[in-house]
């Protein structure tokens, strides 16, 4: 695993708890307490959500939770800014199009 955010301010991560999360459907690897943002960047994947006007690709931009280029469905959840949401063992987290879909 590479192009990990180690160190966090405002999210404490736990550098040896490695747990399971679900991408689109996919299980990946995560570091217990990371941003989702950073998990998903060290599997290479850059694109959070798709605009609702034109259907552009979006991902992190500012990475500190004020715009929401980053948002993701995350379980069921829609509109989370994953550059300041913590990873959890099991979590779903989903490509969001457009606004989002409420479950």
């Amino acid at each position: 695993m590479t192009n990990r955010v180690l160190n966090h301010p405002i999210l404490k991560i736990k550098k040896k708890n490695l747990v399971t999360i679900k991408f689109d459907g996919k299980p990946y690897s995560a570091r217990e307490g990371e941003p989702i943002a950073s998990a998903l960047m060290s599997h290479g994947i850059l694109i959070h959500r798709r605009t609702h006007k034109t259907g552009e690709n979006r991902g992190v931009f500012c990475g500190i939770g004020q715009c929401n280029d980053c948002v993701m469905i995350v379980d069921g959840i829609p509109n989370v800014r994953t550059c300041v949401t913590a990873v959890k063992d099991g979590m779903s987290i989903e490509t969001q199009n457009g606004y989002g879909t409420w479950i």
